[in-house]
């Protein structure tokens, strides 16, 4: 009787083929290493458009509020009374009103076309991190006349701190002469980088009062904004806010209330895509490599088939025969999912490290801020995602096992020893 546990034995061992067999053992490395890069590109790829995702959607925040309530009339009237109901309201930890409007800048001889907002000084501070985003001046300078702007648009004018620039709106003063767009001379006090570009090129602040008067607003605003504790509470927040603000809606036009997920939904829905498409892409790579271990077991089969014959005359099952090839197979698929399981984690947590060194050789830049939105390459793990890629890879691993296992199960003893 054949000792128990012997399919581990000769499984182990059938890892190995006979010194004239090499190349099946070429073949094993290199499913053993498919598997590993697949997975350790699944690793980091994944871990890229996490960190990505992350990034960008901190950097919007910084700039944006989670929840925003407007008015279907264009602007938010006796917006004293519903930033105090908004301020009340539990969960909310900060609520600010603010003015928006499209105006055109004017300084040295440039004009550009920036989005211009009202702000209040004291109560933005809760909402946004235009005060941690400051890189130069100071946010309480607002007052009198200031302006701060987005650091590459400073640059795109061609000023600094304490130039004047020349805003213009579309408001129309009728004079004399017609009607002309109001214009107003502000004082740059300070600049700020969010680290997005297409928000540190086109915004400019300024207080709120002073919006409120170049645009006409008397006492109204474009609306408020409102910061949770957690950006994942800004849907729950927003149903809170439609029931406790629909008494003050009815003497209005009603307001409209926006979570930053559906101000930004088709953003983010496009790189939920992405990294969907990404997944799917990769992961072929670990079926190729699957598809290798299905070869290297055939041809392990046909190798062995005499020694297969002797271990069925010993006692040998058909189902230990296809354990034996089962445990094969499932050795290189754990290997090289493990492999590439350190691999890809070594890789996502020092990745930036690893690029800079690319960029420092070769002289280049591999990301953009004017096309990519952000400089560097975040990364960031998500155990849930690392579970998955292991876990898949294993089951590709073991069903490439099933067919290869059941033709060495089918070894006719007699056929294969009938001229040995």
């Amino acid at each position: 009787m054949i000792a128990n546990r012997y399919e581990w034995l000769v499984g182990l061992r059938y890892l190995r083929a006979k010194r004239t067999q090499h190349f099946i053992s070429v073949i094993t490395l290199l499913s053993m290493g498919g598997i590993a890069l697949g997975v350790a590109a699944l690793i980091v790829v994944l871990a890229v458009m996490t960190g990505f995702r992350e990034t960008l959607q901190n950097q919007i925040l910084g700039v944006t509020s989670h929840v925003t309530i407007r008015s279907y009339g264009g602007e938010v009237s006796q917006f004293a009374t519903v930033l105090s109901v908004v301020s009340s309201t539990p969960g909310v930890s900060g609520a600010s009103p603010y003015v928006v409007g499209q105006a055109m800048l004017q300084a040295k001889g440039r004009a550009i076309g920036v989005t211009m907002r009202g702000v209040d000084i004291q109560r933005e501070k809760q909402v946004s991190d235009l005060e941690k985003n400051m890189v130069q001046g100071k946010l309480e300078q607002l007052s009198g006349f200031g302006m701060i702007l987005g650091k590459n648009l400073a640059t795109n004018l061609g000023v600094t701190v304490g130039d004047p620039v020349t805003l213009m709106v579309a408001t129309a003063n009728v004079t004399a002469m017609g009607t002309l767009p109001r214009m107003k001379r502000f004082t740059v006090v300070g600049l700020f980088s969010s680290g997005m570009y297409e928000y540190d090129s086109s915004l400019a602040y300024i207080h709120l009062p002073d919006a409120q008067a170049l645009l006409r607003m008397n006492q109204t605003v474009s609306g408020i904004e409102v910061k949770t504790p957690n950006p994942d509470l800004a849907f729950q927040i927003q149903k809170t806010l439609e029931q406790r603000l629909a008494p003050l809606g009815r003497a209005t036009d009603g307001f409209w209330i926006q979570n930053w997920m559906e101000m930004n939904h088709n953003f983010f829905r496009a790189l939920r895509l992405e990294k969907a498409t990404m997944f799917v892409i990769l992961f072929l790579v670990v079926v190729v490599a699957a598809f290798n271990i299905v070869s290297s077991l055939i041809m392990s089969v046909m190798e062995k088939a005499q020694e297969i014959a002797i271990l069925k005359t010993m006692g040998a099952t058909a189902r230990g025969v296809m354990t034996i090839f089962i445990i094969n197979g499932g050795i290189i698929g754990l290997t090289g999912t493990l492999a590439g399981l350190l691999l890809g984690l070594a890789l996502a947590y020092n990745l930036e490290p690893v690029l800079g060194a690319i960029e420092k050789v070769f002289g280049i830049q591999i990301l953009s801020g004017e096309v990519y939105y952000i400089d560097h390459l975040p990364s960031k793990v998500v155990f849930s995602d690392v579970v998955w890629i292991t876990g898949v890879s294993l089951a590709i691993s073991l069903l490439a096992t099933l067919y290869p296992a059941w033709r060495a199960a089918r070894v006719d003893p007699v056929e294969a020893l009938r001229y040995e």
